[in-house]
């Protein structure tokens, strides 16, 4: 007989079920019922950008117009897993482009950023992603995308630095080659402008 709230025939609360017995743990017990059910329901959450169809994202968001300055969301919020050690790693990631007679709806920017940090990842990737994502999309003067991130396998485990951050960058196109460009976009996304 199943326990009381367990779901029967989900293989990954099945499987959370034997993980919880590995650690020592009675998944029987009140407080932990649940749990397989609640992990599965994360992982799914957190993984789902594997699911995501990057045209419905973009919606038809895709706009011409005769733009020629340098657009640029900052501060997007990054909640991503480590591949490596299955642990959340969050931050802020910058997202610019310079249009070439075509913009993207400013919200679908931040959609872009969540699609592929919802996928077991490394920072490194998923700021190419992001780029190259946006640059297929739009085929801008060039794109730019910074990511600033606290990785938890570096802090509860390891070497435990809980003050480090990594920082990630993807140039391409003006943005790589003019270093005035670059420059420009380093210091919008400072924090403190």
């Amino acid at each position: 007989m199943a326990a009381k709230g367990r779901k029967q025939g989900d293989p990954l609360e099945d499987l959370m079920r034997g993980v919880l017995t590995e650690l020592g743990e009675d998944p029987g017990r009140e407080g932990l019922l649940r749990t397989p059910h609640r992990v599965a329901a994360a992982l799914r959450h957190m993984t789902g950008g594997h699911q995501e169809d990057i045209e419905k994202v973009l919606n038809g968001a895709i706009f011409e117009e005769e733009c020629d300055e340098m657009v640029l969301v900052k501060d997007i919020e990054v909640y991503s897993m480590c591949e490596h050690h299955m642990l959340p790693f969050f931050g802020k990631a910058h997202v610019a482009y310079l249009p070439a007679g075509r913009i993207l709806g400013l919200s679908k920017l931040a959609r872009i950023v969540d699609v592929f940090a919802r996928r077991l990842q490394v920072q490194e990737r998923l700021t190419g992603q992001i780029a190259r994502c946006l640059d297929e999309a739009l085929s801008p003067h060039g794109v730019a995308v910074a990511i600033q991130a606290q990785h938890l396998c570096m802090m509860m485990r390891g070497v435990e630095k809980q003050n480090s951050k990594a920082v990630t960058s993807c140039m391409l196109g003006v943005f790589k080659e003019d270093q005035r460009t670059r420059e420009e976009f380093l210091l919008l996304t400072r924090s403190d402008f």
